[in-house]
C-alpha cells in the first residue's frame, strides 16, 4: 500500500531533476562555462532533495516543521520558474517545454499527499476491526429494518380484522335497529288507528262494562315473576273493595305508582284478586277515580 504513493513521488522526482539540470545546462551553457551551469542545476536540485529528504525525516519521527517544507517550496518553484523561463525565451518547442514545465511542483504535490496518506495509514488489524464494526452495525440496521416492517405489516393486518369485525358488528345492531324501529312503528300505528279502540271495546266490555282500554305499548325488559292464587281465594273481595285497594295502594306514593308497581305491593300486602279483576279494577280506578273514594 505504501509503494502506491511513494513510488510516482520518487518517479516524478527524478524526472523533474534531470529536467531542471539539462535545462539549467542548455541554458545558461551558452552565457557561461558549462561547469557553472552545471554547478547552479544541480544547487537547485540538491537544495531540494536536501529540504525533501529533511522532510521525510521529520515526517519518520512524526513531527513537522514549516519553515522547511517552505524552503523546500521555494526550490520547488525556482526550478519551475527556470524551466518556464527557458520555455519563454526558447525559439523550438517552446509549447513543449511549458507543457513540462509543472514537473517540479508536481513532483512535490506528490510528496505531499504520501505524506498526508502516512499520517492517516492504519495498520491491517485495525482496518479489519473497522470494518468487522462497519459489518456489524449494517447487520444490526438490516435486522432492525425487517423486524419494523414485520411489525408494521402485522399491525396493518390486525388491525384490518378489527376494522372488518367491527363493521360487521356494526350492520347487525343496524339492521336490528331497523327492524325494532319498523316493529314499533307498526305497534303504534295500530294503537293510534280509530278501528283499535272499537275493537278493545267490543271485547273488554264484556268483562268491565262502561270501560274504555287504553292500549299502552309494551315495555321491553325484565319482568318479575308474581306468586299464584292460592285455590278459592279468587273472588275474596269485592269489586269495590278491590278498587278502593288499589286506589288507595296506588297513591301510597307521589307521583303515583304504575301498575306493575301497585301489583308487587298488592300481593305483598297478603292481598289475593286474579290477574284479570286486578288489572280491570286498575282501569276503573285510573278512569274513574271518583268512583274509588270512600
Amino acid at each position: 500500500m505504501k509503494a502506491r504513493t511513494v513510488l510516482p513521488a520518487v518517479a516524478m522526482t527524478a524526472v523533474s531533476m534531470v529536467l531542471t539540470l539539462a535545462v539549467v545546462v542548455m541554458w545558461l551553457g551558452g552565457a557561461m562555462p558549462w561547469p557553472v551551469a552545471l554547478v547552479v542545476g544541480l544547487g537547485i536540485d540538491g537544495g531540494w532533495l536536501a529540504t525533501l529528504a529533511y522532510e521525510r525525516r521529520l515526517a519518520a519521527q512524526g513531527d513537522h516543521s514549516r519553515a522547511v517544507t517552505a524552503v523546500g517550496w521555494t526550490f520547488g518553484l525556482i526550478a519551475t520558474g527556470v524551466l518556464v523561463a527557458h520555455a519563454l525565451t526558447s525559439d523550438h518547442s517552446r509549447g513543449a517545454w511549458l507543457a513540462v514545465a509543472w514537473l517540479p511542483v508536481a513532483a512535490k504535490a506528490l510528496w505531499l499527499i504520501h505524506g498526508l496518506w502516512e499520517r492517516t495509514a492504519l495498520t491491517p488489524i485495525a482496518l479489519d476491526a473497522i470494518a468487522g464494526i462497519q459489518q456489524e452495525a449494517r447487520d444490526e440496521a438490516a435486522v432492525a429494518r425487517a423486524r419494523l416492517r414485520a411489525e408494521a405489516a402485522t399491525e396493518e393486518t390486525r388491525l384490518t380484522a378489527v376494522t372488518q369485525a367491527g363493521a360487521r358488528v356494526a350492520r347487525v345492531q343496524a339492521r336490528t335497529a331497523e327492524t325494532l324501529a319498523e316493529a314499533w312503528s307498526t305497534l303504534e300505528t295500530a294503537r293510534r288507528g280509530e278501528d283499535t279502540g272499537r275493537a278493545l271495546t267490543s271485547v273488554t266490555t264484556r268483562v268491565a262494562p262502561d270501560v274504555t282500554p287504553t292500549w299502552e305499548l309494551p315495555v321491553w325488559g325484565p319482568t318479575e315473576p308474581v306468586a299464584a292464587l292460592p285455590p278459592g281465594d279468587g273472588n275474596a273481595l269485592s269489586d269495590t273493595a278491590l278498587d278502593a285497594l288499589v286506589d288507595e295502594i296506588r297513591h301510597s306514593e307521589t307521583p303515583a305508582l304504575s301498575y306493575r308497581e301497585m301489583a308487587i305491593r298488592f300481593r305483598t300486602a297478603g292481598h289475593s284478586a286474579s290477574e284479570m279483576r286486578l288489572r280491570a279494577a286498575w282501569k276503573r280506578v285510573v278512569a274513574y277515580p271518583s268512583r274509588s273514594a270512600p
